[in-house]
């Protein structure tokens, strides 16, 4: 598995590392639209994720951010692999000011 930083050894990664380490890659998208969508989504949900929905997320996040943008905005369908429940909380939140 990589990231945007590189390669995550996910065998020696402890999930609260994992955790820190996704909220960080959400804060720190490149655009403050997303910074503040995925920011705010991950220090509400990530604490409470399981490992499988951990990697759901990672999946959606680690996607190039213009397509989330269009996603968020609703100018495109997010593909098969991303059609799921986390995706479908990240498309229902909203944010706070």
């Amino acid at each position: 598995m990589t990231s945007k930083d590189g390669p995550v050894d996910k065998t020696t990664e402890t999930t609260e590392i994992r955790r820190k380490r996704l909220r960080y890659h959400s804060w720190h998208r490149g655009t403050k639209e997303l910074d503040l969508v995925l920011g705010q989504f991950a220090a509400k949900h990530l604490p409470a994720m399981t490992e499988a929905e951990l990697d759901l997320y990672e999946a959606i996040v680690n996607e190039n951010e213009h397509d989330i943008y269009a996603w968020l905005a609703g100018r495109e369908a997010p593909p098969p692999e991303h059609d799921n429940h986390i995706m479908k909380m990240i498309l229902n939140f909203r944010i706070t000011p």
